[in-house]
């Protein structure tokens, strides 16, 4: 993915997604790029991250991508033919993706923590709400 981060700044964005899937001979029209981003965006600043990128192969891996989605034909150029590549350029290739699948794990429990500690917060916000409501009661009486 990096490779293809010409602005070296850890993002793939439009143009280096429409750079990158004409050199992977998968060409997208504007919208299609533009849809393929929006389907994976989670925090919807208009570029992959890396974890993002991550989710493409998640997702495809879960069956959860179209057919006829420029996602899917990212995820299906990353297969690989052991008859061409041989066994050791295919062990090389499924370590990788096993560990970007690792990564992925990873990435899912620190959003399952933040996303805990967000309810955590806003508990102890209603909490501290309904005290100060019940000490404002007590003086208006």
């Amino acid at each position: 993915m990096f490779r293809y981060d010409a602005g070296k700044d850890g993002f793939i964005d439009l143009m280096e997604l429409k750079l990158m899937m004409e050199k992977l001979g998968a060409s997208q029209t504007h919208l299609g790029l533009k849809n393929m981003i929006k389907e994976v965006d989670e925090d919807f600043d208009g570029k992959l991250s890396f974890r993002e990128f991550l989710l493409i192969f998640r997702k495809a891996a879960a069956g959860e991508l179209q057919e006829d989605s420029g996602l899917h034909a990212l995820a299906r150029l990353s297969e690989i033919d052991v008859s061409t590549e041989g066994v050791k350029g295919a062990k090389s290739f499924f370590e990788a993706k096993v560990q970007a699948i690792n990564e992925a794990s990873r990435f899912e429990e620190e959003i399952k923590a933040e996303q805990e500690e967000k309810k955590k917060q806003a508990e102890e916000m209603k909490q501290r709400k309904a005290a100060f409501k019940e000490l404002q009661s007590a003086f208006k009486q």
